[in-house]
This record gives C-alpha cells, sequence and structure tokens, in this order.
C-alpha cells in the first residue's frame, strides 16, 4: 500500500475547516442575538440555563471579534473553542508532515474534575448570586 500524497493527506482536517468557516459565515449573517434558532430543549424545559446555553450567541460574536461579549454569553464555549482550534491545527500539522497525531490523553482525575467544573458552572450560573455566567 503506497502512501497518501500530502493533498490527500490534509483533505480531512480541511473539510473540517472549511465546514468550521460555513458555521461562522453563517453565525455572522445570521446572527443569532436577533434571529430565531432552535430553542435549548433543557431551557425551554426547565428554565435554567445548561452548560451549553449562549454558545451559539458566544461564537456569533467571536465573527464579529467581540470577545467580551462572546465570554458573557458563555465563557466555557469561548475556551472549548479556543482547545478546538489548537486541535484542530495539531491534527493539519500532522497530517502536512505526515506524522502521527499525540495530544496528551487525559486520564481520570483530569476528566472528574473537568466534569465537576462544568457541573458548577451549570450550578452557578443558575443561582443568583452567578447572574454573571449566565447568558446576555
Amino acid at each position: 500500500m503506497s502512501t497518501p500524497t500530502r493533498g490527500r493527506s490534509i483533505a480531512a482536517p480541511l473539510g473540517v475547516g472549511m465546514a468550521a468557516v460555513g458555521g461562522a459565515v453563517l453565525l455572522h449573517v445570521r446572527d443569532p442575538r436577533t434571529s430565531t434558532y432552535l430553542p435549548c430543549p433543557f431551557h425551554a424545559l426547565t428554565g435554567l440555563w445548561c452548560p451549553g446555553c449562549g454558545a451559539t450567541r458566544a461564537f456569533g460574536d467571536l465573527t464579529r471579534g467581540d470577545i467580551a461579549a462572546a465570554a458573557s454569553s458563555n465563557v466555557v464555549a469561548v475556551l472549548l473553542g479556543v482547545v478546538a482550534v489548537g486541535v484542530w491545527a495539531a491534527w493539519l500539522r500532522a497530517r502536512w508532515t505526515q506524522t502521527p497525531l499525540t495530544l496528551p490523553r487525559p486520564n481520570r482525575p483530569t476528566v472528574v474534575v473537568g466534569v465537576a467544573l462544568l457541573v458548577l458552572f451549570t450550578v452557578v450560573r443558575n443561582t443568583s448570586w452567578g447572574t454573571a455566567l449566565a447568558p446576555t
């Protein structure tokens, strides 16, 4: 079996990148703050903010370069977006250089702490003293 050409090996990361750019263009053209996207089913049923509430608005704000507004909509989504861009860049680089993608694998304590922080974020943003974390 022959090794794939560089162009074929980067097709998947470029496809994912193009899909992300397409989504960003959609969020830029059709502003989530003024357009009606599908509502969060968890919020619609309970009236509580889930960890993802405000993420669409946050990414829409990022397409306009408004980092402060994005963070006020959902700071966790902004941080995860930065991580996702970093992972995508590492994937593209690994495919371009035709080397294996080496990312640190999270161990169990890291996953437990991450889930606990996400639960804490959700609880705090639904309390009266954590309204700064609720979507704006």
